[in-house]
């Protein structure tokens, strides 16, 4: 069963995703016709917790999110990131969401606002020492490209043979499979991660 995730009450910045996470999950779920029994159904999760996240109570696990993305055939960014209008935006440290998984082993950070006419998202990774962290398949087109700022990490996509990237190195990967991101190294590992899509799903429903 995939894990939940943190109270929303843990910093200001938690709060204000989980809240943005409720009402999108709200929109998507009236939009499709989906219960809260059929939804806890398809992600694999009891009732209870999918609750606490339509009431935006939790944030949710990084896995968790992107089933939900997934289920609704949606860019997780469009889950995720705040809409902004045009000109300069300025992403202070301490005012953005660290979202994690595996028990914090996993952490993505958005560095971008979101934009539903875009097709590329920018996130940083940080991946624990010896931590492997195993990824869903994402909507069909979608790509990765990483670049490797510190540690030794392996990438495995599908079938296609692991890769060992070391600072600096950088790979693109088809990741509408799935995949699986491992620091191979004795230290935390950090990736700038740019998502790309050739196509997105309707996102009536994601205004703020």
């Amino acid at each position: 069963m995939l894990g939940v995730g943190l109270p929303a009450n843990r910093d200001e910045p938690l709060r204000h995703f989980s809240t943005i996470l409720g009402e999108r999950l709200r929109r998507l779920m009236a939009r499709e016709r989906i219960s809260l029994d059929k939804l806890s159904d398809f992600l694999g999760i009891c009732r209870n917790s999918l609750s606490r996240i339509y009431d935006g109570e939790v944030v949710p696990t990084i896995s968790l999110i992107w089933k939900i993305a997934n289920v609704f055939g949606v860019p997780f960014g469009s889950l995720i990131s705040s809409r902004e209008g045009r000109g300069t935006f300025v992403l202070r440290s301490a005012d953005t969401a660290v979202l994690s998984s595996s028990d914090g082993q996993f952490t993505s950070r958005a560095l971008f606002p979101y934009n539903s006419e875009r097709l590329v998202e920018f996130y940083e990774l940080r991946i624990a020492p010896g931590h492997t962290e195993d990824a869903v398949a994402h909507v069909p087109g979608t790509v990765e490209c990483l670049v490797v700022t510190r540690g030794t990490v392996e990438i495995t996509s599908g079938k296609e043979p692991s890769e060992t990237l070391r600072k600096g190195d950088a790979i693109v990967f088809e990741a509408d499979v799935p995949h699986r991101y491992a620091n191979r190294g004795k230290n935390e590992a950090v990736l700038y991660l740019v998502m790309s899509y050739t196509r997105l799903g309707d996102e009536r429903g994601h205004d703020n």
